[in-house]
């Protein structure tokens, strides 16, 4: 890339007609603004960058090379703005102490603490600039942002040349005169429409007036912004141009140039674009070794420029056929984080070229298709055929088969990437499987896929395991057998159990259950008690009587002996 040179146009040719009140702002030229930067910690480095150290030029940290501006900068006193743009402090100037009231800047036009507080409520909080919150250092990196201290005064200024340094002062007296200016705030006279957020102000809401804008307009406080940037005006300081507001930063770019690399405005008639920005001719240069790209060939790396012999030597790849630097003027081929010249992207074997044609890689080094088959290719486990290079390998455990061959072992339909079940050396499609292997209930003869329950070896549905007589499901309920068939307790005990002499109910004998018997006579084992005396005889001796009851030896004796 070439960079082209631009002529400049001056502000203001002619300044015969035109009156500045030099008693509204001091000389620019004895300003002292106390921003301090050497040292400061960088915000997006800290564990790199030891500290801001200034370029020579650029507005650049030499230590990380992050911007100025992403460092913490501050200012080394609270200060009065209209101090820092060379103002005159007038009857306009807030005379509250901000630092009492636990603030570094209070607004011009308010005199309580309450409508102070009042102000604040109406701002984004992390926008406030209470001392030693977030809004403080915002409003430090506002002030340094917005009201760049090479645009206010002379002093800082490194790049203006002397046969331009009453072009400088003539920028800055017509600014000062015609532009620059800090807003009040006040209670709104009348009722109107917020110019940015053309919402209604009411008579009597507070806001933020622009004198050199119209005393008529009024602004919400929270929309008193840059017309560009978008930013809160930076202590209700503004500039006008073509009926808008906006911070001193940006209402200077729209009259001149602005150099890319050292922030500062360029009045020489020559200067350079390039990328799509301006710079002072000496200004653009290769980002790692300060040379000037002006005229030059140039790389663009991370949006910042850098000459063909340092971004070859800090980026370029080294080719892994010949060791030499693949430079920008050869084309880099890629593959696996080596690089090659085209010409040296070649088959490790036959040394054909690989530009353009499939290739295999082994062992960090590249083959052609047939050589990489003749050597290394593994073959497929359903043909049988190799895997040529670039072939696509379906891969299960130790086994690889093509993709065509990744099928069904029964209905042969390619299973790709669909689930699959393998069995032995076999794979089967889930539709298959199931018919071949899968569990069938005995009873409805289909497919058990969960819930099912075993019956002398016999799988069944759950729903599928019924009482043989009255067909009630028996999975988790208590049950008995009769001829190879299940029954529920009930029916067992009414179709074949044995019935108690003494209550005539069915002794199932589920669950344990101990029963007497006696010739062809039954009975449950609390059933079994004397005829007379109602005493237990389980485990004794008895007696029947004439009336075939059984009775105890007791009982039996006394009715001996009654008779």
């Amino acid at each position: 890339m070439l960079t082209l040179s631009a002529k400049s146009e001056t502000l203001v040719n002619d300044f015969n007609d035109l009156s500045i009140k030099n008693d509204i702002y001091d000389s620019h030229k004895s300003l002292i603004i106390n921003e301090i930067d050497d040292g400061a910690d960088c915000e997006n480095c800290p564990s790199q960058c030891p500290g801001f150290k200034a370029h020579e030029w650029r507005k650049t940290c030499q230590a990380c090379k992050c911007p100025r501006e992403n460092h913490e900068i501050y200012h080394e006193q609270l200060q009065n703005v209209k101090e820092r743009l060379g103002f005159k402090i007038d009857s306009k100037t807030s005379q509250i102490d901000a630092k009492k009231l636990g603030y570094t800047w209070t607004p011009p036009g308010i005199l309580t603490s309450s409508k102070i507080q009042r102000y604040f409520d109406l701002l984004p909080q992390e926008k406030v600039p209470k001392i030693g919150s977030t809004g403080e250092k915002y409003r430090d990196k506002q002030l340094s942002c917005q009201l760049p201290r090479q645009d206010l005064t002379i002093n800082y200024c490194k790049h203006v040349d002397a046969e331009n340094r009453a072009s400088y002062d003539d920028f800055i007296a017509v600014r000062n005169e015609l532009a620059l200016d800090v807003g009040f705030v006040r209670d709104a006279s009348t009722s109107g429409k917020c110019p940015t957020c053309t919402e209604v102000i009411n008579q009597g809401e507070m806001c933020v007036n622009a004198p050199k804008l119209s005393d008529e307009l009024n602004f919400h406080p929270r929309c008193f912004k840059c017309e560009s940037c978008d930013e809160l005006l930076v202590d209700l300081t503004y500039c006008v141009y073509d009926g808008k507001i906006y911070c001193e930063r940006h209402y200077a770019e729209n009259l001149k140039p602005r150099c890319h690399s050292c922030d500062e405005l360029i009045f020489s008639g020559e200067y350079t674009k390039a990328m799509s920005k301006d710079w002072h001719s000496g200004h653009f240069c290769c980002w790692n070794c300060d040379e000037s790209l002006t005229g030059q060939r140039y790389v663009l790396r991370d949006e910042h420029p850098y000459c063909i012999k340092c971004y070859e030597s800090v980026f370029a790849n080294t080719c892994e056929e010949c060791s030499t630097l693949i430079g920008i003027d050869s084309k880099d081929l890629s593959y696996k984080d080596k690089h090659w010249h085209e010409a040296c992207f070649l088959c490790n074997m036959c040394r054909v070229s690989l530009v353009d044609k499939q290739f295999g890689s082994k062992t960090d080094k590249i083959y052609c298709g047939n050589c990489y088959d003749s050597q290394f290719a593994s073959r497929c486990d359903g043909c049988g055929e190799v895997f040529r290079a670039g072939t696509k390998k379906m891969e299960y455990k130790t086994r690889q088969w093509h993709e065509k061959c990744f099928c069904c072992n029964v209905c042969k339909t390619p299973i790709g990437t669909k689930s699959f079940i393998p069995r032995e050396q076999d794979i089967y499609c889930a539709g298959c499987y199931e018919d071949k292997f899968a569990t069938r209930c005995i009873k409805c003869k289909k497919v058990i896929t969960t819930g099912g329950v075993t019956y002398k070896n016999d799988p069944f549905h759950r729903e599928c395991f019924v009482c043989t007589h009255c067909e009630t499901p028996l999975a988790g309920q208590r049950f008995t057998s009769r001829d190879e068939k299940p029954y529920c307790a009930d029916c067992f005990g009414d179709l074949f159990a044995k019935r108690c002499t003494a209550c005539t109910k069915p002794i199932t004998g589920i669950g344990g259950t101990k029963f007497i018997s006696f010739e062809d006579r039954h009975w449950h084992n609390d059933c079994f008690t004397c005829g007379s005396c109602k005493t237990s005889l389980v485990g004794r001796g008895f007696i029947t009587d004439e009336e075939d009851d059984i009775i105890c030896p007791d009982c039996a004796k006394a009715k001996l002996m009654a008779s």
